[in-house]
C-alpha cells in the first residue's frame, strides 16, 4: 500500500516538474505547443492574442480547445492572468511568436527557465519582423533560434539554432514556411535536452548582430530612386499576407504584389513600358508583374491598370 502511495505522489510530482505556461500565436504558436506535448511537457496554460489578427490562419485558441488546454487572451485581463499563472507554478515558460515582451515578473515564475523561439539566427535581426527585414536587406541566409528569455529582447543565451537558406524567389510567406519547418525540427531536438537539463547555453555577442524595429504599413512605400534589386526585395518582403509595397499613381495608391528586375532606364518612377508594365529605378528597372489599386481588382500590365507610357509613379 505504501509503495502505491509513493508511486502516485511520484507521478504527481513529475507532472508538476513539467508544468509549462506557453505564450503563443499563429502557426509557430501551434507548432510550439504540439512540440512541447510530444516532448512530455505538461502544457498547463496558454496565453494568446485575438484570432482576428492571425495572418497565418492557424488558431492557437482552436488548437487548445481541441486538446482541452486552458487558453486565454491576456490583453485587458493581465491581473486575472497573473493569478492563473501563479497558480500553475510553472517549471517552464515558452514563447512562440507571441507579440509582446514578457516582463521579469512573469519570467521569474519559471523555476527551470523561460525560453523564446525567434525567427532569425541570433544575434542577427533581434527584435521585430525578422522575416521581413532579411528579405528587405537581400540576405541569403537566416534561421530560427531558441534562447533563454531575459529582460532585454532576444538577448538571452542561445539553446539551439537551425539555419535556413533564402532563395532568390522567396517571399515573406514562402520563407516563413521554411522557417516553420526548421523550427519544428529544432524543437524536436532541443526540447528533450531542456527537459533533461542537458541543453547548451551559448552567450550571445550582441555586437555581432543588430536590433530591428517593427515594420509599419507606411514602410512599404517604394522609393524609385533605389536600384531595381532593392525595390524587388521590398516588394517580396511585404507581399501578401503582409500589407504590401506601394506607390502613388495619379493620386491613387497602387499596391505592388510582385516585381522582377530588368534592364531599362529612364527617370526614376517613369513608366517606360506598358506591356509589360516596366518602371525605371535609380539603376535598371522593374516589371510590375501584379498590382492593384485600392478598392479594385488585382491586375497585371499597365493597360489593365490604366497606366500610360511616360506616366510618373511615386
Amino acid at each position: 500500500m505504501i509503495f502505491w502511495v509513493f508511486v502516485v505522489f511520484a507521478c504527481i510530482f513529475r507532472g508538476m516538474d513539467r508544468n509549462t505556461i506557453v505564450f503563443a500565436f499563429g502557426a509557430f504558436g501551434c507548432a510550439g505547443i504540439q512540440a512541447l506535448r510530444h516532448s512530455g511537457f505538461n502544457v498547463a496554460l496558454v496565453l494568446t492574442h485575438d484570432d482576428h489578427d492571425a495572418a497565418s490562419g492557424e488558431s492557437v485558441a482552436a488548437l487548445c480547445a481541441g486538446l482541452h488546454i486552458p487558453c486565454e487572451v491576456m490583453e485587458g485581463r493581465e491581473e486575472a492572468a497573473m493569478a492563473r499563472m501563479r497558480a500553475v507554478r510553472p517549471a517552464y515558460i515558452f514563447s512562440f511568436y507571441y507579440r509582446a515582451l514578457l516582463p521579469e515578473e512573469i519570467l521569474g515564475l519559471a523555476a527551470q527557465g523561460a525560453f523564446n523561439l525567434h525567427t532569425s539566427l541570433l544575434p542577427k535581426y533581434r527584435g521585430r519582423a525578422p522575416v521581413n527585414w532579411v528579405l528587405v536587406n537581400g540576405e541569403t541566409q537566416t534561421g530560427v533560434s531558441l534562447h533563454h528569455m531575459v529582460a532585454r529582447a532576444d538577448a538571452g543565451d542561445i539553446v539551439a539554432q537551425k539555419a535556413v537558406a533564402i532563395a532568390y524567389e522567396d517571399t515573406a510567406y514562402t520563407l516563413q514556411q521554411k522557417l516553420l519547418a526548421a523550427a519544428k525540427a529544432m524543437l524536436a531536438e532541443a526540447l528533450p535536452k531542456i527537459a533533461s537539463g542537458t541543453a547548451q547555453r551559448v552567450k550571445q555577442d550582441l555586437s555581432k548582430g543588430m536590433y530591428c524595429g517593427r515594420r509599419r504599413p507606411e514602410d512599404g512605400r517604394i522609393d524609385w530612386t533605389w536600384d531595381a534589386e532593392r525595390v524587388r526585395n521590398l516588394v517580396r518582403a511585404v507581399t501578401l499576407p503582409f500589407p504590401g509595397a506601394f506607390t502613388m499613381a495619379g493620386g491613387r495608391k497602387l499596391m505592388v504584389w510582385e516585381a522582377k528586375t530588368v534592364d531599362g532606364s529612364g527617370r526614376p518612377g517613369e513608366v517606360i513600358s506598358v506591356e509589360p508594365l516596366t518602371v525605371a529605378c535609380g539603376q535598371r528597372a522593374v516589371v510590375i508583374v501584379s498590382g492593384q489599386f485600392e478598392g479594385e481588382a488585382e491586375a497585371s500590365g499597365g493597360g489593365a491598370l490604366g497606366l500610360a507610357q511616360g506616366e510618373m509613379l511615386g
